[in-house]
């Protein structure tokens, strides 16, 4: 059992060796070498210079959930058991589920965004007395809020299209929502006549109204979302502490009977609550 652990630590060297850069460090002092007489500058090391662009090379390679996995390795190593490698191998699908939500929520936002300088654009290019085609697709150029449907949007707009029509399957996109006001003021617009630059302001002036209510909303909800973390962490800073005392407590939990089904249980405990928390903050966000 001491070879494999030993084993897996040559391994974790080797990948963080990898991580760093190490080859092509090499490389370049090999190149240096033997092209064209080149001379290896001398100076004081450069070490924090290297360390740091290290760092930033391994985060741009592991993607944030493979850290659970790194996570679980030197804990296994630590406690020499397999229990923290296959809780950190479990947790990268969950890590991934909650990145890729995050990133499909900040996409939403900033396409919302887009959204809202669409319209505040159309309404201008409309006031100045251009067409409403011609001016969607001034508005579209300079704001980019359609999205993946901005070539459906703007051929529409350009050949006489069902406008309407493509705007409202532009709002299937997370964010896009308000496109289906854009395509009702256009709509109106077109069939009763009615000024599309007055729908715009007032669709403009309700967008921005439910954004900052949303912000406002999330800045309320910042501090529920703060403790409900805070309080997730707190066993790991308990292990810490025991750890200080001298109490080993990851050999009490990872190779004694009644460590292990603490540890089961806790953790269960711990992620049903963590996600509890969670759903009762997303659940007022999305009110």
């Amino acid at each position: 059992m001491g070879e494999v652990w030993t084993g897996a630590a040559l391994g974790c060297v080797g990948v963080a060796v990898w991580l760093t850069g190490g080859r092509q460090s090499g490389a370049r002092r090999a190149q240096l070498l033997f092209a064209g007489g080149g001379v290896v500058a001398q100076g004081p090391p450069a070490w924090p210079r290297l360390a740091a662009g290290g760092l930033r090379r391994a985060r741009e390679r592991l993607r944030p959930e493979w850290w659970s996995l790194v996570a679980g390795l030197a804990l296994g190593l630590l406690g020499a058991s397999v229990v923290p490698v296959v809780a950190g191998a479990a947790g990268v699908p969950l890590v991934r589920r909650a990145r890729l939500a995050r990133e499909t929520r900040v996409a939403g936002e900033r396409r919302a965004d887009a959204v809202i300088a669409l319209c505040g654009v159309l309404a201008g290019e409309v006031r100045v007395g251009r067409q409403p085609g011609e001016a969607l697709l001034r508005a579209a150029r300079d704001s980019g809020g359609l999205g993946d449907a901005q070539a459906a949007v703007l051929a529409a707009a350009r050949f006489g299209g069902d406008v309407p029509e493509a705007l409202t399957g532009a709002a299937r996109q997370p964010g896009a929502d308000g496109l289906l006001g854009l395509a009702a003021c256009w709509r109106v617009a077109v069939d009763q006549g009615a000024g599309l630059a007055a729908g715009l302001d007032r669709l403009d002036a309700a967008l921005r109204a439910q954004r900052d209510q949303r912000a406002d909303l999330r800045a309320q909800l910042a501090g529920a979302r703060a403790t409900a973390l805070m309080l997730a962490g707190l066993p790991a800073v308990g292990l810490l502490l025991g750890a200080a005392l001298g109490a080993d407590p990851l050999r009490v939990l990872l190779h004694t009977g009644a460590g292990l089904g603490c540890l089961f249980v806790g953790g269960a405990l711990e992620g049903i609550g963590l996600w509890w928390a969670l759903r009762i903050v997303r659940g007022a966000e999305s009110v």
